[in-house]
């Protein structure tokens, strides 16, 4: 398998595990839905204790996310520090690509829908515009993201992959 295979095959699996663990997944990160919705559409009128505790509460959640993900994605795996050290020596152009689909997923998704497509919507419909992209982006994108890192780091820690060019798949 070449490097770019690879590094395709956490995306893919994030997709696969996002479709099958969807409930759990936008169960989590509809608390920061909900929150940016209110809080970048409504936020003067949110008390500033009130702000900073329901930020405190969406951190809780993704972290939460976060663990429920790795414990759902290595349930029977053995994962290992030793073979991300592993991987990361022998697969290194395989990160790089990572890098790369996530840098452009970060262009297409926040530099573009974000500031692009906001920057040309009159100034009265940007604050609406943003707090609904928000609530749409936090279950789908963002979660899709954290689901994609946890995939990476399980890639490089549950198996020792086959060296690139060989006629073994992990």
């Amino acid at each position: 398998m070449t490097e770019w295979g690879l590094a395709l095959e956490v995306p893919r699996w994030a997709g696969r595990f996002w479709l099958r663990h969807w409930a759990v997944v936008v169960g989590l990160s509809l608390v920061a839905s909900v929150q940016r919705l209110v809080v970048v559409n409504w936020g003067d009128r949110v008390p500033g204790g009130l702000a900073v505790a329901s930020e405190v509460v969406v951190v809780a959640a993704r972290l939460l996310l976060v663990v429920v993900v790795w414990r759902l994605a290595t349930r029977g795996e053995r994962p290992s520090w030793a073979n991300c050290a592993a991987f990361a020596r022998e697969h290194r152009p395989s990160l790089v690509w990572q890098v790369v689909l996530l840098a452009a997923a970060f262009l297409v998704f926040d530099v573009g829908a974000e500031q692009v497509v906001g920057g040309l919507l009159p100034e009265s419909a940007r604050q609406t515009y943003l707090a609904v992209l928000l609530f749409v982006k936090n279950p789908t994108v963002i979660a899709f993201t954290f689901v994609w890192l946890v995939g990476l780091v399980r890639q490089a820690a549950v198996s020792r992959p086959a060296p690139v060019g060989s006629a073994g798949r992990r």
